[in-house]
């Protein structure tokens, strides 16, 4: 793209002017480093332009004139304020601009050369940068298209610009307004395009130099060009303020004549393509210079994790602040605006996700969050950080998806996701992995990060991960072991009570319908043949919300089981399992050594098969669990192993009895949804513990 733009600008400036005459024009070129602050006397030249263009004629002739469509008055403030800054213009200066404005005057009238004109302005001027002498020459181009319009705008209500008018004979060319409305219009665009250019020239100038050599391209290649771009800056100045001069005492055949326009026209064009190119090149050089400093920026964060602390207000403010936004966070309770003080010392969750987190996981997080808020000794806050990479695609209906999880919430977040620097961003996905699911970067009250992705330890133990650090979460796991407390946790109250009373309970799932209702009317049958209290509870199937649900809703109108009727519940079921994965992964927990592991992927890939599955137990910690088949197999086969089930147990005989009908061949599918950083290289089968074959799904689903 870069080479494109220089190329396709050195055939512009080269094939259109000649080299002898721009090797003349570098001639003039001896600069002695003076400096000039050009900004606040840029601001009033275009004031001064941008009011002596008369929004009608009519207002002209009737003495109601107000110049061009007016500036706000606070923005005319500002303009003359910047200048008073400066102590107006430097008497050297004003004395130059006043001797270029009487070049422009007198040489320029009576059919004069522009381009002797022009080289005479450029000599005039040698000392001077190449931006100081396009604005000086402005500013000398201003003073007489100011005075011009001036005394037209006051000479119908003014008698001292009504004598001066009448000497210039200006009353003709404004009777005759509409015959030269052509060329006036061409005049401002003029105008218009010297602005663009000289504004233009002024960007390059204040390209931060460190970031940017003269040297180097693509700077290197506008600054060649820049010359170029002066010379035809200021030879249109020339031919203004020659048409300018020329109207004045002419008659109706040259007032009425076009070519001037013309001409005109041609210069605009000429001026505008000056322009784009130099545009392009500007914006390739700002790119260039951003992606440095976003480097620069990232490299800061590098360096400001890896130092310590007194608290994590420097790190939170490298986080949000950099925009210079001195409240960058939304209080989720009271809607309002704070800044990242409220977090000093605070343990801070970075719930980092797009805008395409699920209500399931607000909902369940932000229940967390509040039972966490009457819980003494629990000192931590959630900040939920959106990550929207293409913020230049933002629409209506981003706002709106923003606004409506935003309303959710009752923690902090950021208040938009353009406060994010892009390097914070780069960071947060290079450093901290995350990639498209959601992750919850924990930070302690100094601003170290304790994990990398506290989400799975908290759908698992909910608030009694706290203070949510690697050493925590291991700690807990030492205290588990493979229980039905352990897979349903606090989900559903009922299995939490049909364990303590010592019931056999069966979990099931699947989208199977036609299974679901033979299984469970055999087991129900089974229960009463066997003499055992059986309580059943369907909970699904993982990322398809609405067939469960309407399978659910069958199951209850049939009275098969019991059900959950909320699809959180489900969706929480199976999230918790997959966390206790990915738990045990970022722990670097092996399959062969870890009986939970084994055990949950047993159940996910029951999950990720097309059958459904059952897994029985009494109490919490006496399980037998297998696949459809083999599950309604072994209960219509219960004659079978009744006289094991009398004499040892109900479920240790059907474990028993699944085994003596296990066979080797098998299909098992385990799928694990992604989260960066944390997919294993290799995962062995549950069933027969050789390393499995890897494929990759790409999943859309808006069930």
């Amino acid at each position: 793209m870069q080479q494109q733009v220089v190329k396709k600008d050195r055939r512009m400036f080269s094939s259109s002017d000649d080299s002898a005459m721009m090797k003349q024009v570098v001639g003039t070129h001896s600069p002695d480093g003076r400096d000039v602050h050009l900004e606040p006397i840029l601001n009033v030249i275009e004031e001064t332009l941008y009011r002596a263009i008369p929004a009608s004629i009519d207002g002209v002739l009737k003495g109601t004139h107000d110049g061009h469509i007016d500036a706000p008055v606070g923005e005319e403030k500002a303009v003359f304020s910047s200048f008073e800054d400066i102590d107006g213009i430097p008497d050297g200066l004003a004395h130059l601009i006043h001797k270029i404005a009487c070049e422009f005057s007198c040489k320029c009238s009576g059919g004069a050369d522009a381009h002797a004109s022009t080289m005479a302005i450029l000599n005039m001027l040698s000392s001077y940068t190449w931006e100081a002498k396009v604005v000086i020459s402005l500013g000398a181009f201003a003073v007489n298209f100011g005075e011009f319009w001036l005394v037209a705008q006051l000479f119908a209500t003014n008698p001292l610009a009504k004598s001066v008018a009448l000497l210039k004979q200006l009353p003709n060319i404004i009777q005759h307004y509409k015959s030269l409305k052509p060329r006036f219009d061409a005049i401002n665009n003029l105008i218009k395009a010297i602005l663009d250019v000289t504004k233009c020239i002024i960007d390059f100038k204040n390209l931060p130099y460190q970031y940017l050599q003269d040297d180097t391209p693509p700077k290197s290649t506008a600054l060649t060009h820049i010359p170029t771009a002066v010379y035809w800056s200021i030879k249109s100045m020339v031919a203004c303020v020659s048409q300018l001069t020329s109207l004045l005492g002419m008659n109706y055949e040259y007032i009425t004549a076009t070519s001037e326009a013309w001409e005109l026209s041609s210069l605009a064009h000429k001026v505008q393509n000056i322009h784009e190119h130099l545009k392009s090149l500007l914006l390739l050089c700002m790119k260039n210079i951003e992606e440095k400093q976003h480097d620069e920026y990232y490299l800061m964060l590098v360096r400001i994790f890896d130092v310590s602390h007194l608290d994590n207000l420097k790190i939170l403010k490298a986080l949000f602040c950099a925009k210079d936004d001195i409240h960058p966070l939304l209080d989720g309770s009271s809607k309002t605006r704070v800044n990242v003080d409220v977090l000093r010392k605070k343990t801070v969750l970075l719930l980092i996700s797009d805008l395409d987190i699920s209500h399931e996981e607000i909902l369940v997080l932000t229940q967390i969050y509040k039972d966490s808020r009457i819980q003494p000794g629990l000192q931590y806050e959630v900040v939920w950080v959106p990550i929207v990479d293409d913020l230049m695609a933002w629409n209506d209906i981003h706002q709106h998806k923003l606004e409506q999880l935003q309303s959710m919430t009752a923690w902090h977040m950021l208040h938009h996701p353009m406060l994010l620097e892009p390097a914070v961003i780069k960071y947060v996905k290079k450093v901290w992995h995350f990639e498209k699911k959601p992750i919850l970067v924990a930070l302690d009250p100094q601003g170290r990060v304790t994990s990398l992705n506290a989400l799975h330890m908290v759908w698992i133990w909910r608030n009694d991960a706290y203070p949510f650090t690697s050493m925590k979460e291991e700690a807990l796991w030492k205290d588990e072991s493979w229980t039905l407390n352990l897979l349903v946790d606090s989900i559903d109250r009922y299995i939490l009570h049909w364990i303590a009373e010592e019931k056999y309970i069966c979990l099931y799932g699947g989208d199977d319908l036609e299974w679901i209702r033979r299984f469970t009317k055999r087991a129900t049958y089974i229960a009463k043949t066997a003499g055992i209290p059986l309580e059943m509870a369907y909970v699904g199937k993982s990322g398809t919300k609405e067939r469960i649900r309407k399978i659910t809703t069958t199951i209850s109108e049939e009275k098969l089981s019991h059900t959950w009727h909320d699809p959180t519940y489900v969706w929480y079921f199976w999230t918790r399992l997959e966390s206790m994965l990915h738990s045990k992964m970022q722990q670097g927990k092996r399959f062969e050594d870890d009986p939970i592991m084994k055990e949950v992927m047993t159940m996910m890939s029951f999950d990720g098969s097309d059958q459904g599955w059952a897994l029985i137990c009494r109490g919490s910690s006496e399980m037998a669990r297998a696949g459809a088949d083999l599950a309604l197999t072994s209960l219509n086969e219960y004659d079978n192993w009744e006289g094991d089930a009398q004499q040892n147990g109900f479920v240790p005989a059907l474990k028993t009895y699944l085994a003596l009908k296990h066979t080797p061949q098998h299909c098992t599918r385990l799928i694990l949804p992604g989260v960066g950083g944390g997919m294993p290289d290799e995962v062995v089968c549950s069933e027969c513990g050789r390393t499995m074959e890897k494929f990759f799904m790409f999943r859309c689903c808006t069930d």
